[in-house]
């Protein structure tokens, strides 16, 4: 990893400074990708901004700032996004400080203002060295993303490409996910929705897939995966609830999409279990239906208190083997397994040695 400390004045680095919202911030005469498209978008108020402008008139020390290069030799901002924004929107006469806008400043002061030298880090390297060393330094400011950070290293026409896609505040896969109900949770323009699809995709291994595809021309792939999975989801649960925004739908598509379900069974069995008190986790249920896996659902626990009846009733005896153990020794147990009807109700608690309650549940 090669990292070098240059000191540039604010002058050259907001040479060419052009704010086009969603389709990005670019500055330090065109070689400086402030914003890539569709990042998240400017997120300092108004005292955060006063502040970073009050620092440089009165030449204190502002934070390092991390710049990546990148493969065609420009640079990409890694920290220190906000605060250059700042600077950009003062100068261009985008808001005053003392209602006096730059403009309004003597010769002296623009120049002190445009002659303040920022510490900026280059960084360049393998991309497993730069992700490495970007999760390094996350540690102050406005914290990065674990996505944002990837996208820092895998930049490329995938991931332009992809950020369309993902990353617009309305964009194709927010409208998509959304239409008749939301199905993915977290914001496009924190790259929630992005970091989902990947991971759905290529089971959890997100940073494997960007760098398969960095220099692909395009993320139609992608898309027309995710636009899949969207579509399974729909016909296999014919009724939306709000708590299919937590289920991961692609990790069930990957494993389910090639078999056949009574969709009208499904829903019926579904309205029942999101009826069930001992059901805790409700966006589990849709798992549970297509693998019966009841840690899915969280099933309601034994309260102490009906620990504690049991357990006198039984005087500290296992009803499995027999033996005498202290209460803090022995698990709670439904008589009647929940998945045939047993409720977690103080008459249907016994209490087992850990060692039997495993054998029974198999653990």
């Amino acid at each position: 990893m090669k990292i070098e400390l240059h000191r540039i004045p604010i002058r050259k680095v907001i040479i060419g400074y052009k704010d086009s919202a969603e389709e990005g911030v670019v500055a330090y005469d065109g070689k400086l990708d402030i914003r890539p498209k569709y990042q998240r978008e400017f997120v300092y108020n108004g005292k955060q901004r006063d502040a970073v402008i009050e620092t440089i008139k009165n030449g204190f020390p502002l934070n390092v700032m991390y710049w990546v290069k990148t493969d065609q030799g420009n640079f990409e901002v890694l920290d220190g996004q906000q605060r250059t924004i700042s600077v950009g929107q003062y100068i261009n006469g985008d808001f005053s400080l003392n209602d006096r806008f730059f403009h309004n400043l003597t010769d002296e002061e623009q120049n002190q203002i445009l002659d303040y030298e920022l510490m900026i880090y280059f960084c360049e390297g393998t991309d497993k060295e730069r992700l490495d060393w970007f999760r390094i330094i996350n540690i102050a400011g406005e914290k990065l993303y674990d996505q944002e950070l990837r996208n820092a290293v895998y930049t490329g026409p995938w991931l332009s490409d992809a950020k369309l896609k993902f990353s617009k505040t309305h964009c194709a896969a927010y409208l998509l996910a959304n239409d008749g109900g939301q199905l993915v949770g977290g914001s496009p323009i924190r790259q929630e929705y992005l970091e989902t699809a990947l991971s759905w995709i290529n089971k959890g291994k997100i940073e494997d897939y960007m760098a398969k595809h960095q220099h692909d021309a395009n993320a139609d792939k992608l898309w027309e995966y995710f636009q899949e999975v969207i579509a399974w989801v729909r016909v296999t649960f014919t009724n939306y609830r709000r708590e299919m925004s937590s289920v991961e739908w692609g990790e069930l598509y990957n494993e389910f999409k090639d078999e056949k379900f009574d969709s009208k069974k499904m829903e019926k069995e579904i309205v029942k279990l999101m009826q069930d008190e001992d059901v805790t986790k409700k966006s589990g249920v849709y798992p549970y239906v297509l693998t019966r896996n009841e840690r899915y659902l969280n099933i309601r626990a034994f309260t102490d208190k009906q620990k504690r009846e049991a357990y006198e009733k039984q005087k500290g005896k296992c009803v499995k083997c027999k033996k005498h153990f202290e209460i803090g020794e022995m698990e709670a147990d439904h008589i009647k397994p929940w998945h045939e009807g047993g409720k977690t109700i103080s008459k249907n608690c016994q209490m087992l040695c850990k060692e039997d309650n495993r054998r029974k549940s198999g653990k």
